[in-house]
């Protein structure tokens, strides 16, 4: 009994000042980190445009996506490089070290002339900048968890990482708010090309990267300020430190297995979750639904706001119930109601559209033979048959279509609601004659009335459209708070000190960087392949599912292990 009123005790007592000033260092720090890789990501429609001028639009978007999808692939090579360090060297300088690269690559976002101005070396030098930026990640995220539980009391873990845990939702909400201001004051048109900011450079689009700098400067001002974490020194003191990190993590199968569980087990299904409702989400308004910009940013902001609070949440409640139950508790959620929640958005967002997918019957009707897959998450293939142009053309408009089979040297065609087919010759006749009649056949026009539209960020909150949208917003990052909340102090938990930064950061950055990463270019991709909008869902639910499925197998609770051991 008194081990259990010690536990109580620990829990509810109040924060050192020096416990407070490690979550708040760390905290601001990896806040400031996450706004500069997430300003990319929020500016993909923009800066492909920018960067990939020489393509289609389409593809331009298809490329946009590729480029920050890169900075997610190289972040298990950054947990590799920068945990070695991290474990020889120490937590505190290596994540100085990741701060300063990210901030410097993001100022040079900034600068960086469009492809207009400089051609084919403008992308490449944009790719590599992504590239810095995800081996930057790759090390910070592992830096800030494993410093902050280092410093965290054994009952107490779940909570106290759950602030960094925010950090990546903040770091968004920061980028999304800088972005709605510009918008806003500098007006639509000069926010994307034509506002004169620096160097002859145009597009008032770079400014929030042009202030990562201030940003950068506070963010290293802050970490000089900080101290080694007490038992990493200790260990350093004892000897005891890790020779060789990588090999030891997972050079010996003891370890390896212990990471393939954590990454199978319990990551890939929190980063399906997290980049379903914070990423595809926003995707999917602005690119499926076609709400502009402004307003699905907005949408989006308000529910990061409402929500953020419960990463504390549910970071506590594992403390008391384990990380393993919550987590995989919200990967069941998660995949049990996109669907619905999804197809609810829709409704909420673009009622007439909503209403087009359920009643307009288009039907894309030529021989199977010359029909092949579309599904092309690179953006690489060319589709030169009729019938892969005519279903690629549909996709990327967010036409629904079903694929009839017709005789074997028929002509690709397409009948909307049983009427006068459209009979192929070429794409550009086929695009142009596809809009106004799928228009005309139900689906809205480019300025329908009936779609979701905001002026201002508090305008979101003045009609009853907007507000469904947000609630259907919130519960989705609430998911993610739920998923996200406690995995920090789930992985620090597997692994002993003298390994701990590299071990607990490579399988972070595959399930994220790769699995979750990769999100929504694959969802879309798989999209654009079967001409069923709700149909890349289907990557989020099934990867949550494994998850699911492998940790109530195979991972064991953790939750009160001292991290000294």
């Amino acid at each position: 009994m008194a081990n259990v009123a010690t536990a109580a005790d620990s829990r509810t007592k109040p924060m050192t000042p020096e416990e407070r000033k490690v979550i708040i260092a760390s905290s601001l720090g990896t806040v400031f980190e996450w706004y500069d890789f997430y300003l990319y990501g929020t500016l993909a429609a923009i800066i492909g445009k920018q960067f990939f001028s020489q393509f289609p639009p389409a593809t331009q978007a298809i490329f946009a996506l590729l480029t920050f999808a890169a900075g997610f692939l190289v972040r298990p090579f950054g947990a590799l490089v920068f945990g070695r360090l991290g474990d020889l060297v120490g937590r505190k300088y290596t994540f100085l070290l990741t701060i300063l690269i990210m901030g410097l690559s993001t100022f040079a976002v900034g600068l960086l002339p469009s492809y207009d101005q400089i051609g084919v070396i403008a992308p490449i030098i944009l790719v590599l900048l992504r590239m810095a930026q995800g081996l930057a990640l790759g090390g910070e995220y592992g830096g800030a968890v494993v410093y902050v539980a280092e410093h965290s009391p054994r009952n107490r873990r779940g909570f106290y990482t759950a602030w960094i845990q925010t950090t990546a939702t903040l770091g968004l909400l920061l980028s999304l708010f800088v972005i709605v201001t510009l918008r806003m004051n500098l007006g639509e048109e000069a926010f994307q090309t034509t506002q004169p900011i620096l160097f002859g450079l145009q597009g008032g689009w770079r400014i929030p990267f042009l202030l990562s700098i201030i940003l950068l400067i506070i963010s290293i001002y802050i970490r000089l300020q900080m101290h080694e974490s007490p038992l990493f020194k200790k260990m350093k003191e004892e000897g005891t430190q890790s020779k060789a990190p990588l090999s030891e993590a997972f050079g010996t199968w003891s370890n390896g297995k212990i990471v393939l569980i954590a990454l199978f087990g319990l990551v890939i299904g929190q980063a399906v979750v997290w980049y379903t409702g914070q990423f595809y989400a926003l995707f999917f308004l602005q690119t499926v639904l076609k709400v502009d910009l402004l307003t699905a940013n907005v949408l989006i902001a308000w529910a990061l706001i409402i929500a953020t609070p419960f990463f504390l949440v549910f970071g506590s409640l594992s403390d008391r119930i384990g990380r393993k139950p919550v987590i995989l508790a919200g990967c069941i959620l998660a995949a049990a109601t996109y669907f619905p929640l999804f197809s609810a958005l829709t409704t909420a967002a673009n009622p007439t559209y909503a209403t087009a997918i359920e009643n307009v019957k288009a039907e894309v009707s030529a021989d199977p033979a010359t029909c092949g897959s579309l599904f092309d998450p690179v953006g690489i293939r060319t589709f030169t048959t009729p019938c892969d142009v005519m279903r690629r053309t549909m996709s990327q408009q967010a036409f629904r279509y079903t694929q009839v089979s017709a005789p074997a040297g028929s002509p690709a065609q397409l009948i909307i609601n049983g009427g006068t087919p459209i009979v192929f010759t070429d794409a550009p006749a086929f695009s142009a004659a596809l809009g106004p009649a799928m228009v005309a056949a139900g689906y809205p026009a480019a300025n329908d009335p009936a779609k979701v539209k905001v002026d201002g960020f508090f305008s979101a909150l003045a009609n009853g459209q907007s507000l469904k949208i947000i609630a259907i917003l919130t519960i989705m990052v609430i998911y993610v708070t739920i998923v996200y909340g406690p995995i920090a102090a789930a992985l620090v938990e597997f692994f002993p000190t003298r390994i701990r930064y590299t071990a607990m950061s490579l399988p972070y950055h595959i399930g994220n960087g790769w699995f979750g990463g990769l999100l929504p270019a694959t969802s879309f991709a798989i999209v654009a392949s079967t001409g069923d909008i709700f149909a890349g869902l289907w990557y989020p639910v099934l990867f949550a599912l494994m998850t699911v499925v492998i940790g109530a197998l195979f991972v064991r609770e953790r939750r009160d292990v001292d991290l000294a051991n």
